[in-house]
């Protein structure tokens, strides 16, 4: 089956479970196409057990022909962190920054060996033989809040400002510290490497630093660009450009490619918008991106749907994630308590940022995407199992309750859809 080909089943598939979302249960876009795209490979999976194997081989086809983590990590996350960067202002991100900066890296480190801890004993438990450095490493790639999942579903719980810049902004800067701390329990585990303080440094700097330079350069060559130029066509074509070749010049230097989207996307999204765009280009580039936005968000939770096709259940596993959501919730929560405890040092929070933030801190996509590059083998196995049960509670119970939990903590929401909690 050629890419075209697939990629077409994939965009029927969207469309439909869209448009079956909008007519019935009328969830929001994300969450409804995962939830029916679930639904759907169980039913596929059940015809196998009454005799229909065609449909299921078919179906394994097409997934087969799909690598979530290049097509995500290497492909759609671009234009999604991109997106994103675009709509957050300069001065909402400064006024949150030391609170965003401790939870995208002190936050992902104690949460990392928190939730690799606790799986370790819960595994061992359970009699699943897993080595404790791959434990480390499930505690890695689940840590980090995924952007994707995060700025889908925040838009519509009607979060405070400055909350929600919190938690957008943490969950676009925390995948470089995620995907360094991964690399290098990966290293571990493979034993190909000595991984020392000095190797751990470089890798940051190489990844975060290096990241946050490509992207700043790539944004202010736009952003001059697009200052000589004042038709909207030629503009939109330009920052579809940046998407795609700041990521792919990031990640051919051995930087991070999300953080060097992320930044250029600011610098775009503010001094380009202000600076260097014409109302009539600011009228069309916002729509075409938020187009963007939704077309890729319901096409990747649709492959997460998708993906159970492929999932090992064993009742071990199925018992490991389950107990694992609890592990992770206790682990984000200890993160935001321990972050949050210190900055009250410095400055006042709302009582319910806390618990705003540790619920609102979605896994999504880059999890399942980091858990299938892995090596194959029982470890990765197990690491999948736990990660697909964490991604599809945190989207599906934690997504659809945020809003509620905002409007019992700020009932004033409710009434004017406004807030101020800090």
């Amino acid at each position: 089956m050629s890419l075209f080909e697939i990629i077409a089943i994939l965009m029927v598939l969207t469309a439909l479970f869209g448009y079956v979302n909008y007519l019935t249960i009328r969830l929001p876009t994300t969450i409804g196409v995962m939830l029916i795209s679930m639904v759907f490979s169980l039913g596929i999976a059940a015809m196998g057990l009454f005799g229909l194997e065609t449909v299921q081989r078919h179906a394994m086809t097409v997934l087969g022909g799909i690598d979530l983590n290049e097509a995500l990590l290497h492909g759609m996350l671009s234009f999604l962190l991109f997106a994103g960067a675009l709509h957050i202002r300069f001065d909402d991100l400064a006024d949150q920054k030391w609170s965003i900066a401790l939870l995208s890296t002190v936050g992902v480190i104690v949460s990392t060996f928190i939730v690799g801890s606790l799986a370790w004993l819960v595994l061992k438990a359970l009699n699943v033989q897993i080595p404790f450095i791959h434990c480390l490493l499930f505690g890695a790639l689940i840590s980090p809040t995924d952007p994707v999942a995060v700025l889908g579903i925040i838009k519509s719980a009607r979060v405070p400002k400055s909350l929600e810049t919190k938690i957008a902004g943490e969950a676009l800067f925390n995948d470089g510290i995620g995907v360094v701390i991964f690399m290098i329990i990966l290293e571990l585990a493979r034993g190909t490497a000595d991984v020392t303080a000095e190797r751990v440094a470089i890798l940051f700097l190489e990844e975060a630093v290096g990241g946050a330079l490509v992207g700043l350069a790539a944004g202010y060559l736009v952003y001059r660009m697009l200052r000589h130029v004042d038709s909207y066509q030629v503009e939109i074509i330009i920052t579809l450009a940046l998407a795609m070749g700041c990521f792919a010049l990031a990640d051919r230097l051995h930087a991070s490619g999300p953080i060097a989207v992320v930044v250029a996307g600011l610098v775009i999204g503010n001094r380009g918008r202000s600076h260097a765009m014409s109302d009539m280009t600011r009228e069309h580039l916002d729509p075409f991106w938020e187009l963007v936005d939704e077309i890729l968000n319901a096409l990747l939770f649709v492959l997460i749907g998708l993906e159970v096709q492929i999932m090992t259940f064993a009742p071990a596993y199925l018992a490991a994630g389950l107990l694992a959501i609890g592990i992770a919730l206790l682990a984000r929560w200890a993160s935001v308590m321990g972050t949050i405890s210190l900055m009250r040092l410095f400055r006042s929070f709302s009582p319910g940022a806390v618990r705003i933030l540790t619920w609102g801190g979605l896994r999504g996509g880059i999890s399942v995407a980091l858990a299938l590059s892995l090596p194959s083998g029982a470890e990765r196995n197990v690491i999948l199992a736990m990660t697909y049960i964490i991604v599809v509670f945190s989207i599906l119970v934690q997504g659809l309750t945020l809003g509620k939990l905002v409007e019992r903590i700020y009932p004033e929401i409710r009434n004017n859809g406004n807030g101020t909690g800090g």
